[in-house]
């Protein structure tokens, strides 16, 4: 059986996250100061890059979000290759979760430990059509991907059982929606400021300065 935990998260569901107060959408954003938003959290962030390099970027994002997945699999390479690889960049996954299937997927990537997370979170999101599905489905195909990526049936249910880490992914949201103005994912910040988008242009026109390319039609 799958944790109790984890039960309780997949059941609650979309009507637990958004039991939130809404943003007001006509209100502008404001940018998070910088050592604000790098404070440590309810989480401890995990760095890909050089955990010195001047420039974060940092992204908020859900397992279970098609957008987030998208960003992952066809932008996010790019960046790498481009600004973390080089040593320009530093990257910091957040977990902000929409539903309860994304709470399990954010908590067996944590429970992965710090050096397979980023691969951990590459397999989830190439693999999100096929276990991102509503109801007890989700729940049976999330436990093929994780033994997949090595867990055992005793450790994907330990992991989904543990409260503590629960409680600390939930907390990340809560942190990022209601001190940073986080309502939608992905959303990202490089150096404290706020992307409009999520193209490989932008992090172009934040990092070096270069200008946005303009929306076709």
């Amino acid at each position: 059986m799958i944790g109790a935990v984890a039960v309780a998260a997949l059941a609650v569901g979309i009507y637990f996250f958004s039991a939130e107060t809404p943003a007001d959408p006509t209100a502008p954003k404001v940018d998070p100061d910088m050592a604000h938003l790098m404070e440590t959290g309810p989480l401890d962030d995990i760095v890909l890059g050089d955990p010195t390099a001047g420039t974060v970027i940092v992204e908020y994002a859900s397992m279970t979000c098609p957008h987030c997945a998208h960003f992952y699999t066809e932008v996010f390479p790019q960046v790498k290759e481009k600004y973390i690889d080089t040593g320009k960049a530093r990257f910091v996954f957040r977990e902000f979760p929409l539903d309860g299937l994304a709470v399990a997927a954010s908590m067996l990537a944590r429970c992965a430990g710090n050096d397979r997370f980023y691969p951990m979170l590459d397999g989830l999101f190439e693999t999100q059509e096929t276990w991102a599905v509503p109801g007890a489905d989700g729940k049976e195909k999330l436990k093929l991907i994780a033994k997949q990526a090595g867990f055992s049936e005793d450790s994907f249910e330990q992991c989904l059982a543990d409260k503590e880490l629960f409680d600390k992914i939930v907390a990340v949201r809560k942190k990022a929606h209601e001190e940073y103005g986080v309502d939608a994912t992905p959303s990202f910040f490089v150096n404290g400021k706020r992307l409009p988008g999520v193209g490989l242009d932008v992090f172009e026109a934040a990092i070096d300065g270069k200008p946005e390319t303009p929306p076709s039609g």
